[in-house]
């Protein structure tokens, strides 16, 4: 008999490619499980490339709540409460556990599962489930939503995170070019351009191009400011989320400073360096199938040369293994 699951996880672009692993996990553990999922419109794209994922239901919080009593905001609003209110879950599992997800988790029709008040980020989120479950805060979040599916569904993960983005890369043919995130969230993320140009130079002496992204304008012009004098240094044109994914997945490596799509080359199994300046790796490490580097510390950005030595590790892999560097140590998988 199928079971039905929805699993509420809107954003942002980095926790969502973390869930990743949980819902193979759920595939692999539950049989005949049909999972829907509530996301955020501009990252709609994620949970369709997971071949386990039956249906998307898109949320346009972070637009509405710019004009959130406008007309417009209010008929989507009615569209989406309809839409839940026709549906019928066997589970409802709040991943994100902040009120804006308890939000959404009160107009579904289901058992609602979620973290219990010492485990969420937002306690009174803890208040609105069914089944409330516990799982340590302070480790890897791909871990920590593996253990909070394993605890709603009744059963063990084991073995390496699946992401399940065998559509990027299977019978992928790597190609000579490096991706740089240069950009993020805030600007208090941002390394040193001096430092940048080292790894360029680099990259460039082991015979890769390079191949900048960027999310806004301004994340554009700092790109191209960067990219000056660099005749094999290319910044990328704005592209959707699946696009982006193609490139970082036929890329030699990819270094980025602590950003979402930093972390979605890492899932995609390729040899990835992040750069860690505004927040700590422990919770947020780099996890993939290949190479990573998750690299400094809130108020304390690693080095060029810290990274550059990561990069001659990450080369020199060359994804006949599996590594995992924090803190400095190198922990094979």
């Amino acid at each position: 008999m199928t079971k039905k699951i929805l699993i509420v996880r809107t954003s942002s672009l980095g926790d969502l490619v973390h869930m990743l692993p949980a819902i193979s996990d759920i595939a692999g553990h539950v049989p005949d499980a049909q999972i829907d999922w509530i996301v955020e419109e501009s990252f709609a794209d994620i949970p369709r490339w997971h071949p386990a994922v039956h249906d998307v239901i898109k949320v346009a919080h972070r637009r509405w709540r710019k004009q959130w009593w406008s007309p417009q905001s209010r008929s989507e609003r009615a569209v989406l409460r309809k839409d839940l209110d026709g549906r019928r879950y066997d589970v409802v599992l709040d991943m994100q556990a902040l009120m804006k997800s308890v939000w959404l988790v009160r107009q579904t029709h289901g058992k609602r599962h979620g973290l219990d008040r010492k485990s969420a980020r937002e306690p009174l989120a803890s208040f609105f489930y069914d089944v409330k479950h516990k799982v340590n805060f302070w480790q890897p979040a791909v871990t920590r939503q593996r253990e909070l599916a394993a605890a709603a569904f009744g059963y063990q993960y084991d073995g390496p995170a699946d992401f399940g983005l065998q559509r990027f890369t299977d019978g992928v043919q790597i190609q000579p070019y490096a991706v740089i995130m240069p950009s993020a969230s805030r600007d208090d993320k941002l390394w040193p351009e001096q430092d940048w140009h080292q790894v360029f130079a680099h990259l460039r002496a082991q015979g890769l191009g390079l191949r900048l992204l960027s999310g806004s304008e301004d994340e554009t012009a700092r790109a191209r400011a960067l990219a000056t004098g660099w005749d094999d240094a290319q910044v990328l044109p704005r592209m959707s989320l699946t696009e982006v994914a193609g490139v970082l997945a036929q890329s030699r490596i990819m270094v980025g400073l602590d950003s979402g799509l930093t972390h979605l080359s890492a899932g995609l199994g390729r040899p990835t360096i992040g750069i860690y300046k505004a927040s700590t790796p422990v919770r947020t490490p780099l996890e993939g199938s290949g190479y990573t580097a998750s690299l400094g510390e809130r108020g304390r950005a690693p080095s060029a040369q810290t990274v550059l030595s990561a990069i001659e590790q990450a080369l020199a892999y060359k994804d006949r293994d599996t590594a995992h560097v924090l803190g400095g140590g190198v922990f094979p998988q």
